[in-house]
């Protein structure tokens, strides 16, 4: 399936804000790490990663951004109405810009793909029972972005 072959809705938990992914994820994951605890409020983060160019970001005034930790420069967003999370800006320097969704927010689950791994499992507040693959550390889990990243 090509990435124009798909229009995803997403939608905040509350509805007030909305945006469309115009293709279908490069990859999805789901992170551990401390700050994807925060933003989400959960002990992890199901997350798919689309091309920048592929998504229709949601309007400024229904999305507050905030930068949790620079680098990297991830802009979180949530809902001005709801507070859940909405929408996450990635854009890394000399690689592609980013988009990441929670995968709560996405309205056709069929079209995704299963997560890759699990990625800064080190921090977890629960332990998985899955078979997907558990990487630990910083370095580890962020090559394993890097190599998701250069295969899609």
């Amino acid at each position: 399936m090509s990435s124009t072959d798909t229009n995803i809705k997403c939608a905040c938990e509350c509805g007030a804000t909305t945006f469309a992914a115009n293709g279908t994820p490069l990859f999805r994951l789901i992170c551990h790490c401390s700050i994807c605890q925060r933003f989400n409020d959960a002990p992890f983060a199901d997350v798919a990663v689309f091309r920048a160019k592929d998504v229709d970001t949601p309007s400024k005034d229904s999305v507050r951004y905030e930068r949790w930790r620079p680098p990297p420069n991830i802009r979180r967003g949530t809902c001005v109405s709801c507070g859940a999370p909405a929408i996450e800006l990635f854009h890394p320097p000399l690689l592609p810009k980013l988009t990441i969704v929670p995968v709560r927010n996405i309205g056709q689950h069929e079209i995704l793909p299963e997560p890759s791994a699990h990625i800064f499992y080190e921090s977890r507040l629960v332990d998985v029972a899955d078979d997907l693959p558990k990487y630990q550390g910083y370095w580890s889990s962020q090559l394993l972005f890097g190599r998701l990243l250069m295969r899609a």
